[in-house]
């Protein structure tokens, strides 16, 4: 097959060279030059997804990828387009702000040709691909869906770093606008897709269609807002267990030693691409789901929660010399998408401290350029902040941080031999620790 992928970011790209890896002809489009010039050179533009370079290279140095920024190279004749295009929600309105996805689907359309499968893996609020890029792409390429084209919604559900194990591991969720669409969908993701074997599931791994693109639509926002909840449960949990001197940990580990129970762990951010952002796309079509609307809120006012714990225990923050520990929204992984890292410092300096930020996988012109002021282990501070579990982390003393009066741990990372005689606050943990 030929096949276009449109957004060649850090899902997009490595379902470009998947694509090209089970043997077939992938040209994908994006608005970058630069990334373009990097993936045409056999170059990963952003370091970090296992595998990524290996396959990259060898799908380009075979004829089997190559990208580029003009549609018009990429779309015409393309047995299949699939599109991984960034959608974002307004931080204030909580609203989709479909911009980015707009001008894709515009440049798609517009040279869209007949018996194309155009597929988006964006996840997107329910009824999206039925009521807003059907209409468009009909409109534009003055083609029909279900006759002259097939559209379908299938999402992606991979971890950035493990998108290849990921893409084996999980089914592939299809819902297509008509069983013909559904059909053309359903052949093409087992000719480009390779699924591990999963006795623990109820049917076979591989491609699951959902009867509708709104089904589809739906189990993706499903599951990432059963994690945003269920995280937002765990730390109402925590800042209980806080005040009534419970190691809330020993609870969770009870609990989920039975089947029934699944709770997840505390933390003071929840980051990332996904989590912070599918809840509100959810709630964008359900307005009445309050729980979600809690958990989502809950989780968002950890940080401020952290500092004005912290604050309480030191008896102010004004003129204090603070640090965040993590700059990164997970452990190990270079990326600040919606981190904590950001709502962490606001609130620091609110209180009136001086803020600095360290991460171990980023360099201070690194950490500079994202807005903060670098700090380096072995420099004086009052109080410090564990944003993210590096593993780095968890061996740091208080030796690191001459002068420290508070370490507070928001992802329970630290052990108490590294901090003796040192207060500690770890959330969940019931009290403060010397």
């Amino acid at each position: 097959m030929r096949i276009a992928v449109v957004a060649l970011g850090k899902i997009g790209l490595p379902l470009a060279v998947q694509f090209a890896d089970s043997g077939h002809e992938v040209v994908g489009i994006d608005v970058n030059e630069r990334t373009v010039q990097q993936i045409n050179a056999g170059l990963e533009p952003f370091p970090g997804e296992q595998h990524l370079q290996e396959k990259l290279a060898s799908a380009v140095t075979d004829g089997r990828l190559r990208a580029t920024t003009d549609y018009a190279d990429g779309v015409p004749g393309a047995d299949a387009v699939v599109l991984v295009v960034p959608l974002f929600v307004d931080d204030a309105s909580w609203e989709p702000d479909f911009g980015w996805m707009d001008a894709a689907t515009r440049s798609l359309a517009e040279h869209l040709t007949p018996n194309t499968l155009v597929s988006y893996e964006t996840t997107l609020p329910v009824g999206t691909t039925r009521t807003r890029w059907k209409p468009m792409l009909e409109e534009i390429s003055g083609l029909t869906e279900g006759e002259d084209f097939h559209l379908v919604f299938s999402p992606e559900r991979v971890l950035t770093g493990r998108v290849f194990a990921d893409l084996r591991r999980y089914p592939k969720l299809i819902g297509g606008l008509s069983a013909a669409g559904t059909e053309r969908a359903r052949a093409f993701y087992e000719a480009v897709l390779q699924f591990d074997e999963r006795p623990d599931l109820a049917r076979a791994n591989g491609v699951w269609d959902l009867g509708t693109a709104e089904a589809a639509e739906m189990a993706k926002l499903a599951e990432t807002t059963y994690r945003d909840v269920n995280i937002g449960l765990a730390n109402q949990f925590a800042v209980y267990a806080d005040s009534v001197g419970v190691d809330v940990y020993q609870v969770i580990e009870a609990c989920n030693s039975q089947p029934y129970s699944h709770i997840h762990r505390p933390g003071i951010a929840v980051g990332g691409h996904c989590i912070p952002v599918y809840p509100r796309l959810y709630l964008s079509t359900d307005g009445d789901a309050e729980i979600v609307r809690t958990a989502r809120k809950f989780n968002a006012s950890m940080p401020d929660r952290l500092v004005q714990r912290a604050a309480s225990t030191l008896g102010g923050l004004e003129g204090m010399n603070a640090v965040v520990l993590g700059a990164a929204y997970r452990g190990g992984v270079k990326e600040t998408a919606f981190s904590g890292v950001f709502a962490t410092v606001a609130a620091l300096e609110s209180a009136g401290a001086t803020v600095r930020v360290h991460d171990p996988l980023y360099g201070d012109d690194e950490l500079s350029s994202l807005g903060f002021t670098p700090f380096s282990l072995g420099d004086s501070v009052d109080v410090a902040i564990i944003q993210t579990d590096h593993s780095d982390y968890s061996t740091l003393t208080a030796s690191d941080l001459p002068g420290i009066k508070l370490l507070v741990d928001g992802r329970n990372i630290s052990t108490a031999d590294g901090w003796r005689g040192t207060p500690r606050i770890v959330l969940g943990k019931g009290q403060s620790t010397d």
